[in-house]
């Protein structure tokens, strides 16, 4: 079983990564900002990946842990949303 001391340092770890992932995308959004290359985002993605959280969260919701579950379908939700909410700006093919 983890002690106490064990998830501490995990969660510290993951929590120091996400910092560093966030703050990456940060100076990639202002190097495209700045070069003038970003662009209105593929509102049709969003809608396919919402798509695919939404299973993936009631899988983990009933093989591993309901509130991985729970989070992970909201994202889809989210994502879903997003996508429904900006159809008019989906690419035509």
């Amino acid at each position: 079983m983890i002690e106490l001391n064990e998830w501490i340092l995990i969660s510290t770890l993951i929590f120091g990564v996400l910092i560093i992932i966030a703050l990456l995308l940060i100076l990639v959004v202002k190097k495209k900002k700045k070069e003038g290359k970003f662009g209105e985002p593929n509102y049709q993605i969003f809608f396919f990946i919402g798509l695919i959280w939404i299973p993936v969260g009631v899988v983990f919701m009933m093989a591993v842990n309901s509130v991985i579950g729970i989070a992970f379908m909201g994202m889809g939700v989210a994502y879903v949303a997003i996508g429904l909410a900006n159809r008019d700006k989906w690419e035509k093919k």
